[in-house]
């Protein structure tokens, strides 16, 4: 069983000048306008690739927030397989993989894919999305940082 080496409090107590940094890079590609679901598949995805329990937990709960179905969240590991993704969430989800996986570099399919979907300004803002959510993974996977809880619903009232 592992345990936290530090948790994400830390972080940003330890090193606040980091954490917002990253954190604003990460907020940079839905203040452009990228669709918020989108970016949270693509956070999901990144964190799964990473191993980041946190991330991938975090990146859940955000996606129900935002009203992404219990389907494509369980199935963004498998998006491939799943007819129930865009075009344009593919080439998203494609072009997550191959920054995140970069020893390989990113071929010219995977490139043409995600710029027919994608203008080169939109290309460039969700490329800082995949770039932070990856440096989150980093902190994330490497401190064991513990995934958030799951918030419990209000009780009802006893009658």
């Amino acid at each position: 069983m592992s345990h936290a080496r530090s948790e994400y409090a830390d972080f940003k107590a330890l090193a606040p000048d980091v954490f917002d940094a990253v954190l604003a890079l990460g907020q940079f590609a839905a203040k452009a306008g990228l669709d918020q679901q989108l970016l949270e598949l693509i956070k999901l995805r990144a964190s799964q690739i990473n191993g980041c329990a946190f991330c991938v937990q975090y990146h859940i709960l955000q996606g129900e927030k935002l009203g992404l179905s219990a389907d494509k969240l369980n199935l963004v590991v498998v998006w491939r397989e799943a007819p129930l993704f865009s075009a344009r969430e593919r080439a998203a989800l494609a072009w997550t993989e191959a920054l995140t996986l970069l020893a390989g570099g990113v071929s010219d399919e995977i490139y043409a894919q995600a710029s027919a979907e994608f203008s080169e300004k939109e290309l460039t803002y969700l490329t800082s999305a995949i770039a932070s959510i990856n440096v989150w993974n980093r902190f994330g996977a490497s401190y064991r940082w513990t995934p958030p809880a799951r918030p419990s619903a209000p009780k009802a009232a006893a009658s």
